[in-house]
């Protein structure tokens, strides 16, 4: 039971007496110019809806006040209207009233959109009668859905119209209830489905059941009120029946009692608007049942009026009237209509205006409640947050004023907040708010850092692992990183890396095991967790370090990440999967300071992978190299040897063969040198080396095994024997050999070689010089032979061309020299001696004047005269370009380029001396002009 003399009371409505429109009564222009609206004498009952008030009076008429306060009116009974019901969905008005004296009450309903000669249509009339004897109808009440209508009386019965209202023939009257005391009130109450009709008599409450069969009853209570004293509330209170007792306001639900509420004095009208209860009452009790018999007597009271806010617990206006007929609610307002004809409007005032008198009085909690209770928007509930936060901060009371602040957050800007408590160095209420701003996940970065120095601060470590150990990810409600980075700048170590590694902040974990806590083995392990992107990355960044603390460890991981790597927690789920690989050579840097370990990765990588980088085997050759170098140990050196020399055998230097020449002698690797020099055909070089070294069986050596790919290493030989004062006579030997053999160098140029060398006397080179002579005297033999035989062959030939020139040539050819069968006319003969069928000839023939037989032989001889005709034009031209022009390089060079100096071969037969040659081709063109001329 609530107190309501403990509730505040306050006015938030506006009392205004409601003025005719139609005119004043002459007074002149002002204020006081309008005269009030003045009802009609003798109103009995009233009601509203569908936008007009509703009265009916003891002369039998019912009117209409609309918003435009015209009033209209129509004859509805003979005598008097008793009661009235206005339907609020639909045009339907439902009244009581009486044409004849007696109790003999008519039940009317009229369609007010349905005219009947002007006046509304009477749809339907029933006495209202519950039994045998007539008795005095003592309330009405209709259902929106217009299947039900309740009638009560004053013999405590109610009748219970089903069907259509609004005909005869589809309704059906029957007895719902019989009692012995008055009934008071009747009120339907739909839910859904389910139908309910409350019933209150002077003495109790109770409720029936219209939806199942034989409608049950349950008696709600035994307390009961005066007529228009109960009213049905709207959803904001469920729907719940209200009765207002003289001691008490009682709310009922159709299966059982809810609150009430001690609102004293004697009720006369109970009403319901927007939320709000509205009684009107007297001050001295008087017992409802006098409500029938002795209403007359109390007339002259005063009557107050109050207006109720149940949930928020205030009187929400309170003002005293003179004997108000009715209250009734349409267009948003009250009205209040007394006896005296004057109408009163109640209007309420706006939210703001309710919400700025509860400011001034600093009732921040029932302005917050009455803000919601209005349905307020998120903002206006957040300004009022943020007004009682500070005027809870102004009066000292933190920690109320942050719990205010709070409800502010996603409206309020948290600086605003922030700034008020770092001032108050109420570090306890600013953690407070900022542990709410991230479960909202509404804090950044900023927020993040500040929230955790407030628990550092407040050396808090409960707290601190409540805010980072969230159990997934979705729950996390501040920036991850940001907090690690604090975490660290604290000193909280173990919680900065819990919060790493259960968000999967790698690079943050590693950083803090390596540059905080020093646990080298821990990362190294903590790496081989990762996925492979991750550890390749994470290996490239923190590699050296590792290294540096941790060699083996961390080279046991390179070796498996550059090979087949598989996270540890992978390895035993997904064994038949390939693993990755990352590239070896961009971990070479790492071992900077590592040669044993790098040498151990890179020897792994070779034997593993042999199709490793070339990065990888050109590093391992020279840290081969390097440590043959510095080796002390003969037998370890020999086999650093070895290795090394194996490595450059292995045929991956070949694309880089210069870098591995340069390392080799960057390191005086000799043999290695010497190898890539053979690989590479610098037969030059090697033979330099030799010379060089003065190794005189070497340069031999290699003038033997390269001599026929580079025949000038015999005459550089011979060059640096010659040049030597030792005594070489044994190597000169050899070499003159050979250049004799190949017949390299011309015998004056070897003379001329070897007078250099004072050691070496004509003994030396003796045996070369009599074989070359004995060569050269073989020569000439052979050269004079075939002079001869073209002389003699000169002879013969001119003879056969005189003998042409003078005697008759006799053709004694029997066969074709192409088809070889025997010759028959037409034939064809030349000089030269060939005949041929004409058909064969024209078939074979080039040309009528050429021999077909003979022309391939006569064109080489032709070809051959006259490329040497064009050789000689050209070497004038040649010698005359060369003598007169400024740049005589610039003339050799464009005749090179031309071709001019290229040998041109144009006879089978070796060449002989140039004698022979020119009397050959002299022959041949002596031969060749001697056949034309037979043709």
């Amino acid at each position: 039971m609530a107190a309501y003399l403990q509730w505040r009371r306050f006015v938030f409505f506006d009392k205004e007496l409601v003025k005719d429109p139609a005119g004043n009564d002459g007074a002149g222009p002002g204020p006081g110019a309008a005269r009030p609206l003045s009802l009609p004498p003798g109103i009995t009952v009233c009601d509203s809806g569908r936008g007009s008030l509703v009265f009916g009076d003891m002369e039998g008429q019912i009117w209409f006040l609309p918003r435009s306060l015209q009033l209209t009116g129509f004859q509805a009974y003979k005598l008097r209207v008793t009661h009235l019901y206005q339907l609020k969905q639909h045009n339907i008005l439902a009244s009581v009233g009486e044409d004849e004296e007696g109790i003999n009450p008519l039940v009317k309903v009229w369609n007010l959109e349905k005219r009947d000669g002007g006046n509304p249509l009477c749809t339907r009339i029933f006495p209202a009668i519950p039994g045998s004897e007539p008795t005095v109808v003592s309330c009405l009440t209709v259902h929106e859905n217009l299947n039900f209508m309740a009638i009560g009386f004053t013999d405590g019965s109610v009748t219970l119209n089903k069907g259509d209202i609004t005909r005869d023939r589809h309704s059906k009257t029957q007895i719902l209830h019989k009692g012995s005391y008055p009934v008071t009130g009747l009120a339907f109450r739909q839910a859904g489905k389910t139908t309910h009709l409350f019933v209150v008599t002077t003495e109790n409450v109770q409720s029936y059941s219209l939806s199942g069969k034989d409608y049950p009853r349950i008696e709600l209570d035994t307390h009961g009120c005066g007529l228009r004293c109960s009213a049905l509330s709207d959803p904001s209170q469920d729907l719940q029946f209200i009765v207002a007792g003289d001691e008490c306001v009682y709310l009922y639900q159709p299966d059982e009692r809810g609150p009430c509420f001690a609102f004293e004095g004697h009720k006369l009208i109970a009403h319901w608007f927007r939320g709000y209860l509205v009684i009107v009452s007297r001050d001295r009790k008087i017992s409802p049942k006098s409500e029938f018999t002795s209403r007359d007597s109390q007339s002259a009271d005063k009557q107050i009026l109050n207006i109720y806010d149940l949930c928020n617990k205030f009187i929400a206006y309170s003002s005293v009237f003179e004997d108000v007929v009715d209250v009734l609610a349409e267009w948003g307002s009250l009205y209040v209509l007394t006896r005296d004809g004057r109408v009163h409007v109640l209007q309420e005032k706006d939210t703001q205006t309710k919400l700025e008198m509860l400011f001034k009085k600093n009732l921040f909690e029932m302005a917050i409640n009455l803000a919601k209770s209005q349905h307020l928007d998120s903002d206006g509930l957040a300004q009022i947050f943020m007004q009682y936060g500070d005027h809870l901060y102004s009066k000292g009371n933190h920690d109320g004023a942050v719990q205010q602040y709070i409800r502010t957050i996603g409206k309020l800007e948290p600086s605003y907040v922030i700034r008020k408590f770092l001032d108050a160095q109420r570090i306890h209420n600013l953690t407070a708010y900022l542990q709410t701003l991230h479960r909202q996940s509404l804090a950044n970065a900023d927020h993040t850092t500040l929230l955790l120095n407030c628990y550092t601060k407040l050396k808090d470590s409960s707290k601190l692992e409540e805010f980072i150990k969230t159990k997934s990810e979705s729950e996390v409600h501040f920036d991850v990183e940001t907090a690690i980075k604090v975490l660290r700048q604290a000193g909280y170590y173990s919680h900065a890396l819990y919060l790493a590694e259960n968000h999967a902040h790698h690079e943050w974990y590693l950083k803090v095991q390596l540059e905080d806590i020093k646990n080298y083995q821990e990362a190294l392990q903590y790496i081989g967790k990762l996925p492979f992107e991750q550890a390749e990355s994470n290996m490239k960044r923190y590699g050296k370090i590792l290294m540096h603390h941790v060699p083996e460890q961390t080279t046991q991981l390179l070796k498996v990440l550059c090979t087949d790597y598989r996270p540890c927690a992978e390895v035993a789920v997904d064994i038949d999967r390939p693993g990755c690989r990352a590239n070896s050579e961009e971990f070479i840097p790492i071992f900077a300071n590592n040669p044993r370990e790098l040498k151990a990765f890179l020897e792994h990588m070779t034997e593993v992978q042999a199709d490793s980088s070339q990065g990888v085997y050109d590093t391992l050759l020279e840290l081969r190299l390097q440590n043959w170098a510095h080796e002390k140990d003969p037998q370890v050196k020999e086999k650093l040897h070895a290795e090394a020399l194996s490595l450059l055998k292995s045929g991956h230097f070949s694309s880089v063969f210069d870098k591995a020449l340069v390392l080799c002698q960057m390191h005086d690797f000799q043999d290695g040198v010497l190898y890539l020099y053979e690989q590479g055909k610098l037969f030059q070089q090697i033979m330099h080396y030799h010379m060089q070294h003065e190794q005189y069986r070497q340069v031999i050596a290699v003038c033997e095994r390269h001599g026929e790919q580079e025949p000038s290493l015999w005459e550089q030989a011979l060059s640096y024997f010659a040049r030597k004062e030792e005594d070489c006579k044994e190597y000169v030997a050899a070499v003159l050999k050979h250049i004799e053999s190949k017949n390299l160098m011309p015998p004056l140029l070897v003379v001329q070689t070897l007078a250099h060398n004072s050691t070496a006397t004509l003994s030396v080179i003796k045996d070369y010089l009599v074989q070359k002579l004995q060569k050269q005297s073989q020569q000439i033999e052979k050269d004079e032979f075939r002079v001869r035989r073209y002389r003699e062959e000169t002879t013969r030939i001119r003879q056969e061309i005189q003998e042409l020139k003078t005697s008759p040539k006799i053709f004694q050819k029997t066969k074709c020299s192409i088809c070889t069968s025997a010759l028959e006319l037409p034939s064809v003969h030349f000089l030269c001696g060939h005949s041929f069928h004409q058909h064969c000839f024209e078939s074979y023939s080039e040309s009528d004047a050429d021999c077909p037989t003979c022309l391939p032989e006569n064109r080489k001889v032709m070809d051959m005269i006259r490329a040497q005709e064009q050789k000689r034009d050209l070497h004038d031209q040649f010698q005359h370009q060369l003598k007169y022009s400024n740049d005589s390089f610039s003339v050799i060079a464009d005749y090179f380029g031309r071709g001019v100096f290229n040998k041109l071969t144009l006879l089978t037969d070796p060449p002989v001396g140039r004698v022979g040659t020119s009397l050959e081709a002299g022959l041949q063109r002596d031969l060749l002009m001697h056949s034309k001329r037979g043709t």
